[in-house]
């Protein structure tokens, strides 16, 4: 093994280990917590972090085989389930990203409503699309022999060995990450951008009622002015950072994926 093979296997080995503990640390924090059982958010989070078990447990040791070894890790049906597996899981991941982005929307724009309108069981009718989604472009990819082992990756996942069907497979990529990775960002853009203008809106009333009082508290010390003013302005900025987070962890975790594929 070369200098940067030894690197990405113990990146790989990192990765596992972070995945492993943090994931782990949502589900407790599920299983311990019935508020947060309680909560519609629940049910997505839950599903997200079973798709990012299953991908750490079923997927990257592969994966970490397949650069130890630089050899297929097990047969071809072998890889080929588990390559299912990895675009299933990763497409689930995806889309559960995106639903809760839509059931943030709901409750920060339509507070009064968000009990009527996103009950478990219509969270239960998102995930069920989720799954259906995600399985459809599996089946296909699977019933096709588009899934399998790819050198370059190291990996069991989406590959088109045969010449004869590239066009074919070049347009069912398109096809899939449009749908999936694009339509998902494209959601999370939309649904934050209006959860960012309501929190503006927010900011503002709270900073013109504190602007009021400073005006009335004329003995106010200059430090304290100072302080409220302070908190204005990061007021105004936590919002924006922490949407600016979400979207750019989507980005970070899945546009890799994506672009190589």
């Amino acid at each position: 093994m070369d200098t940067a093979e030894v690197i990405l296997s113990v990146l790989v080995v990192v990765i596992i280990i972070v995945s492993l503990l943090s994931n782990v640390l949502v589900l407790i924090c599920f299983l311990y917590n019935p508020e947060i059982r309680r909560q519609v958010p629940g049910l997505f989070n839950l599903n997200l972090t079973f798709c990012n078990l299953l991908l750490t447990v079923a997927n990257m040791p592969l994966t970490l085989v397949g650069l130890l070894s630089r050899a297929q890790p097990g047969g071809d049906s072998f890889c080929q389930i588990a390559g299912f597996l990895e675009t299933f899981l990763s497409t689930n991941s995806m889309l559960s990203m995106a639903a809760l982005s839509i059931d943030r929307w709901i409750a920060v724009v339509f507070p009064l409503r968000y009990h009527s309108k996103m009950r478990h069981k219509d969270a239960a009718l998102v995930l069920g699309y989720t799954w259906a989604h995600s399985m459809s472009f599996s089946t296909v990819a699977a019933c096709l022999s588009w899934v399998g082992y790819h050198r370059l990756y190291a990996s069991c996942t989406l590959s088109n060995p045969r010449d004869s069907s590239r066009t074919q497979f070049v347009v069912f990529t398109v096809f899939f990450h449009s749908f999936t990775f694009l339509l998902s960002f494209i959601v999370l853009c939309f649904t934050y951008l209006k959860v960012l203008k309501v929190a503006r809106f927010h900011c503002k009333r709270i900073d013109v009622i504190t602007m009021q009082t400073l005006v009335l508290l004329v003995d106010i010390h200059p430090s304290v002015r100072q302080r409220c003013l302070e908190e204005q302005k990061r007021r105004r900025q936590r919002a924006t950072r922490k949407i600016s987070t979400f979207i750019g962890t989507f980005m970070l975790c899945f546009a890799p994926y994506v672009i190589t594929r």
